[in-house]
């Protein structure tokens, strides 16, 4: 017949907690203070050997409201898919369209190919700009680079419009 008795004394260490061992263990010469316990961390073993290297979790409730703002944030995480998505120059390449062709309309695959070919051209000329203010060790992109990027880039006539044209744009820019 296995009797327990508390360490200690009998005096608990926790309200409502108390510690016991068996008779057979000797009883400490002093009481040693048990750390409260972690409520997201299970208590160990009795053996003082960890089953494994990592503490176990206990699997935690969520509460309503905690459930209502992980909706509201999925929520706004598919706004901000859909802003992520509207970010395309289909508006641009509709009116440059309707302001040379206005009699002709274009296909969503035709809007799609050109908005992949804009992207393309802003990346190259991005890139190329960026190069260029590296080695003339400048911080910033100027639309001096930018002219440069674009007489590199372009073919040669193609580049001459788009330096006519971006000229045009930065000093209508500037005067306004």
């Amino acid at each position: 017949m296995e009797e327990s008795m508390r360490v200690g004394g009998g005096q608990q260490t926790e309200p409502g907690t108390s510690t016991t061992l068996p008779a057979a263990c000797p009883t400490p010469s002093a009481p040693q203070p048990i750390p409260p316990a972690d409520p997201d961390v299970m208590q160990q073993p009795a053996t003082g050997q960890r089953s494994t290297h990592e503490p176990m979790i206990k699997p935690t409730v969520v509460a309503e409201p905690l459930q209502k703002e992980a909706r509201a944030a999925a929520k706004g995480d598919k706004n901000k898919k859909r802003s992520k998505q509207d970010k395309t120059f289909a508006v641009y390449i509709y009116k440059v369209l309707k302001h040379v062709h206005p009699d002709i309309g274009i296909s969503s695959s035709a809007m799609a190919v050109i908005n992949s070919f804009m992207n393309d051209m802003l990346q190259k000329l991005a890139q190329e700009s960026s190069w260029l203010a590296e080695y003339n060790k400048r911080p910033t992109i100027t639309c001096r680079e930018i002219e440069a990027a674009v007489r590199l880039v372009l073919p040669s006539e193609l580049a001459k419009h788009a330096v006519l044209e971006g000229t045009k744009a930065v000093t209508k820019y500037a005067c306004s």
